[in-house]
């Protein structure tokens, strides 16, 4: 039952981070104006990835998107690439989420094959989730590179400088986003070892060793340069049948018949 909530609690986790990775992305407030210096303005710019909008005091938006790719700086085109493998991960693993659920029977599927499914879809969840976060903060370094300078322009004294940038809405949303796909991620990682059959889990050999008692037995070695199978069939040629006399009294071998 446990494995079930956690892989349960794993998708909707990583299906809400998926959802927020794809709304940041399409969000437009990546940067907004910095109206810290002058409060009351006319009008008021913010910055996404696909366009640049200006609103006026009269309510009236317009936005212009980038007609240009070769343009764009590289960690800006970096930061759209981040995101939409991001998004790709993330949707294929929810379709592979899907038929790995405990609760979802496609045909005669079993356990293993839904672990391995599990595990999968786990780990494209942590890698969109660690894509979303990487790109943001990257943007946010850049936002935030462009802020000193444009202080430290303004305090030199130079009147013509352009518009302060801050953080905008969609960091926010990314942020949290990616940090909850990197916890659906890690949820089914920890649901597919529950998944695992429990003969597959545990394989060990046992070894048992013979009930037989072998004893070995001392006696003359035959000298020769190979092993003998069997130590109970190694005599000597001293120590064959003795030949009886005539008297009938064994005769033992002397010394000599060893050579």
């Amino acid at each position: 039952m446990s494995v079930t909530i956690c892989q349960s609690m794993g998708f909707v986790v990583s299906a809400l981070g998926i959802g927020g990775i794809i709304a940041s992305t399409c969000m437009d407030q990546w940067s907004t104006q910095d109206l810290y210096n002058n409060p009351v303005t006319a009008v008021f710019n913010y910055q996404g990835l696909w366009r640049t909008c200006v609103r006026e005091s009269s309510g009236f938006t317009e936005c212009r998107g980038y007609f240009t790719i070769l343009g764009l700086p590289a960690m800006f085109q970096a930061v759209r690439a981040l995101m939409i493998v991001g998004i790709v991960l993330g949707i294929l693993g929810l379709l592979v989420c899907i038929f790995a659920l405990k609760c979802v029977r496609i045909g005669s599927m079993e356990d293993s094959a839904k672990a391995n499914m599990t595990l999968t879809s786990g780990i494209m969840f942590i890698i969109a989730g660690l894509c979303a976060i990487t790109g943001v903060s990257v943007f946010a370094n850049m936002l935030v590179t462009n802020f000193w300078m444009s202080t430290a322009n303004m305090y030199q004294g130079m009147q013509n400088v352009q518009n302060r940038y801050t953080f905008g809405s969609a960091l926010f949303v990314g942020w949290v986003a990616g940090g909850l796909a990197l916890v659906g991620g890690i949820l089914m990682c920890l649901a597919c070892r529950g998944l695992i059959p429990e003969e597959s889990r545990y394989k060990a050999v046992s070894y048992n060793a013979s009930g037989r008692n072998i004893s070995y037995r001392t006696g003359p070695y035959k000298v020769g340069s190979g092993y003998e199978p069997d130590s109970k069939t190694r005599k000597g040629a001293g120590y064959e049948e003795a030949a009886r006399s005539e008297d009938g009294r064994r005769s033992y071998p002397s010394k000599y018949d060893y050579v």
